[in-house]
């Protein structure tokens, strides 16, 4: 028997078997959501359309599901069985599992547009009956007509507007409420002034949402193109601050010359730029300067955890980069302006919330740590002088697995705080020397195991060292030599780590 892969390319040749399968049990079931949504809008390539099917089943939707699941060879799990929502699925792969497709099924009973009364917004209140009659017409435009509108999504569609059904909708869901915008972000439209009214008069019920909905829905906006626009529309509409209440105090908050803009203005750009420099050269005289190669967009693509790739964390890092300078600024006697220690603050600040947030540990730890790094790579060199191999090689040490990032933000950092006052010499300059720092570190992986010159038993045999600190102490400065090339032979580190004792412990 074919896979589900092999015989079903997708949604498109999922809805006629669908129909069979509820024709022959006599169940009224209804396509609704995202992916009926975006087959209505005009001209849409089919790579766009949302691979996941969302259908209200009027009949028991976990017998349903385990059903479906059987018949089309595909995988089956409870998504809520509390609110009743079970998945068919085709194929899961990954930490967290993506499918070609996948299919909710929820209960419904009565009337299909009381159901419909109770969704969020017209454009997703629209639903299609799986029947008979829809067989012949869904291969041509023909099955639009029937499509059950009480809300007038479809003219929503077309004026490119996202409305919500009700007044009460986010009173209903708190959850709604980052959905709007996300919603916004993800097909293009525009909020509607009244909807975006009933989103500041019920902002103040975000809390109530669960973390893990309120970070979903988050980091899928911020992963969008047009990051900065928009987490500025989440501030207009009261829901940004209330999502990272740290973000807050940096409204307003000055700083020296050097920078374009002020913290708050600096973090949304440094947000941009996060995005922009990471996109490739484009035949941009900005970008064509940043380092950027088949590997970086590899390393930028991976998963991270969440469903969400470092991409989106680089974006994250850059949002929290300068969220201590507020609690960290200072003036001088001689009037300069100073944010001693808000790299180590930030780091600590955004551990804390993106803990709350429920993020998975991997990603908090990238993020803080780019945090406190952020200035790092800057600061590798005096001038225009290339950081020293031994520099490189300390950074790609203790940074580890978000060396890389780090270099990144440093070029966002450096764009948005020059904004529209860079000079093209400079910062040429800047990207060169970060291009030196990557292509350096690439140059001197780190020695592992069979590998290294030298490990702790042969330090204590050779030397008579005592176990202990000193020890790795050693180690330490012998890696770093063998990886920058100043030693490489067993002798040659014997030396090294005899010459680097106290004077008190040599031996002759």
């Amino acid at each position: 028997m074919a896979t589900p892969q092999e015989s079903l390319a997708g949604p498109w040749e999922l809805v006629p078997r669908l129909i069979r399968f509820f024709s022959a049990r006599q169940t009224s079931a209804y396509l609704v959501g995202g992916y009926l949504r975006d087959r209505l809008l005009p001209r849409v390539p089919s790579p766009n359309l949302d691979p996941d099917l969302d259908l209200i089943v009027d009949g028991d939707p976990e017998s349903l599901a385990r059903g479906l699941a059987a018949s089309l060879s595909a995988g089956f799990f409870a998504v809520s069985p509390s609110r009743g929502v079970f998945r068919v699925t085709a194929r899961e792969t990954g930490e967290r599992g993506k499918a070609a497709w996948s299919i909710d099924l929820k209960g419904f009973s009565g009337d299909v547009q009381e159901d419909l009364a109770r969704r969020d917004f017209t454009v997703d209140a629209m639903a299609l009956r799986l029947d008979d009659r829809l067989t012949e017409s869904w291969a041509t435009d023909g099955w639009a007509g029937s499509v059950i509108d009480p809300f007038n999504g479809r003219q929503d569609l077309a004026e490119k507007r996202i409305r919500a059904v009700s007044p009460s909708v986010f009173q209903d869901d708190p959850g709604r409420l980052l959905r709007s915008v996300r919603l916004v972000a993800q097909v293009g439209f525009r909020l509607d002034p009244d909807t975006a009214t009933l989103v500041r008069k019920d902002a103040h019920r975000l809390g109530l949402t669960s973390a893990e909905r309120s970070r979903d829905e988050f980091l899928t906006i911020l992963s969008l193109d047009g990051a900065r626009a928009h987490l500025e529309v989440l501030d207009r509409l009261d829901l940004l601050c209330r999502l990272i209440p740290e973000l807050a105090p940096a409204k307003g908050v000055d700083q020296p010359r050097v920078h374009y803009w002020d913290v708050w203005g600096h973090t949304m750009h440094c947000v941009e730029e996060a995005e922009m420099v990471t996109k490739g050269h484009r035949n941009s005289p900005i970008y064509m300067f940043v380092p950027w190669t088949p590997e970086s967009e590899a390393h930028f693509s991976q998963e991270t955890g969440d469903g969400h790739t470092r991409g989106t964390m680089l974006k994250l890092a850059a949002l929290f980069h300068d969220i201590a300078k507020p609690q960290t600024k200072s003036v001088e006697a001689d009037g300069r302006t100073r944010f001693f220690g808000h790299s180590e603050l930030g780091a600590s600040m955004a551990e804390d919330r993106l803990t709350k947030m429920r993020l998975n540990s991997r990603s908090v730890a990238l993020v803080s740590k780019m945090v406190e790094h952020h200035l790092r790579p800057n600061n590798m060199s005096k001038d225009v002088e290339l950081p020293t191999p031994r520099a490189v090689h300390r950074y790609f040490r203790d940074l580890g697995d978000a060396a890389m990032d780090t270099v990144y933000l440093a070029l966002a950092d450096y764009l948005a705080t020059n904004g529209p006052s860079l000079s093209q010499e400079h910062w040429s300059g800047h990207a060169r020397m970060m291009e030196h720092i990557l292509q350096s570190g690439a140059q001197q992986p780190v020695p592992m195991g069979q590998d290294r010159l030298l490990n702790g038993h042969d330090l204590i045999e050779h030397l008579g060292v005592e176990p202990g600190p000193l020890v790795g102490e050693l180690l330490k400065k012998i890696i770093e030599a063998q990886s920058t090339g100043e030693i490489q032979t067993r002798e040659e580190a014997l030396a090294l780590a005899r010459e680097s004792l106290p004077t008190q412990r040599r031996r002759e």
